[in-house]
């Protein structure tokens, strides 16, 4: 601590990221990374953009950006916001839609930044604890609020939130703003962004680091109708008027424009999620269903946190959370198959020596 500091600082308990090691030869499945790289397009769209014409500013707008997801989701221009990832565009829907007297409503067990942002801004919040099997109920969103946030599929568990129980969300809490996170939506759900016309109090968060392979290019957005991006774009041009860089921008339009790699690669995670869970199964784990690039599971017979640490005694890394409810479970990243195998056959050694 330091006496420079504000007492805003000395109050805050900041994220922490999954861990990134600077080691060769790791299984690396703790922090949902896609195991497949960017589309082809994107890294030759990316090495197009070098030259004499990053001595410039990036467009403050990106519009080539908002041109690209409004043509890929069919919606209109003015209805769609882009960001530094999916965390900066989360951080601004905060201070923007989401700071009230009443309380912000989110799940229990959910993305652990969610509480950060409310500290940092000063925005009350509640936690509404998820279902004995891990699920969202609508029905306790029943209450006064001043916002919800919800990530579909839920992070960490994976479960999804069908699309007529976010209308029914929707529908009985029409004096708030209510974000639907979709970090992981396209590993098995369906998009909200198909109901922003008929609610105005939706909010839809995308980011590319997932689905598309650009965990390392930072690029998110948002999606509703225009009097909610307008707030946003208020924050943003009081924050940072050039969010996404030259390459950025380049590289994002390049991997919606690919929509076969997309389409393929997703595929690919899902087909490969549903192996594994099929294996992990007939190792003993209770799985929770997942529609995202990951699983979520506990062994009855070993510790949590014992299996993480034998499991990275092998080379192979895994997130675990030391928090109520779910300090037993493991979040795997869906990997390749080899990484999946891999994982299985460690799996395998450890719980029967």
């Amino acid at each position: 601590m330091s006496p420079y500091w504000s007492a805003a600082v000395h109050g805050l308990t900041p994220y922490t990221p999954g861990e990134q090691p600077k080691l060769a030869n790791l299984v690396k499945l703790n922090t949902n990374e896609n195991p497949y790289g960017p589309s082809p397009r994107v890294l030759e769209a990316l090495q197009g953009e070098i030259g004499e014409t990053l001595r410039l500013y990036p467009d403050p707008d990106a519009l080539r950006l908002k041109q690209a997801i409004a043509g890929f989701h069919r919606i209109d221009v003015k209805q769609v916001f882009v960001g530094n990832g999916s965390d900066e565009v989360l951080a601004h829907v905060f201070l923007a839609l989401l700071k009230h007297p009443r309380p912000v409503l989110f799940p229990d067990i959910s993305y652990s930044f969610y509480p950060v942002y409310c500290a940092l801004y000063g925005i009350d919040y509640l936690t509404v604890p998820l279902t004995e099997a891990f699920e969202i109920e609508v029905d306790d969103y029943r209450t006064d609020n001043g916002g919800i946030v919800l990530p579909n599929p839920n992070a960490p568990t994976g479960c999804l939130l069908p699309l007529p129980e976010i209308e029914r969300l929707l529908a009985a809490n029409s004096a708030s703003v209510v974000v639907i996170d979709e970090a992981y939506v396209d590993f098995g759900g369906e998009s909200a962004i198909g109901l922003i016309d008929r609610h105005p109090n939706l909010l839809v968060v995308q980011t590319l680091s997932k689905s598309r392979s650009l965990a390392g290019l930072r690029v998110g957005f948002a999606v509703g109708q225009a009097a909610l991006i307008e707030a946003l774009d208020r924050v943003k041009n009081s924050f940072n008027s050039y969010p996404l860089d030259h390459l950025a921008i380049a590289g994002a339009v390049a991997a919606f424009e690919d929509r076969d790699y997309f389409e393929r690669t997703r595929q690919a995670v899902i087909d490969s999620r549903e192996s594994l869970v099929r294996s992990l199964d007939r190792l003993g784990f209770q799985v929770l269903p997942s529609k995202a690039n990951f699983v979520f599971a506990r062994h009855p017979a070993m510790d949590g946190e014992e299996l993480a640490l034998a499991l990275r005694g092998r080379g192979i890394l895994v997130r675990h959370f030391k928090l109520p409810r779910i300090e037993q479970f493991l979040r795997i990243t869906v990997g390749t198959d080899l990484q999946c195998g891999l994982l299985l056959a460690a799996l395998g050694e450890i719980l029967h020596p």
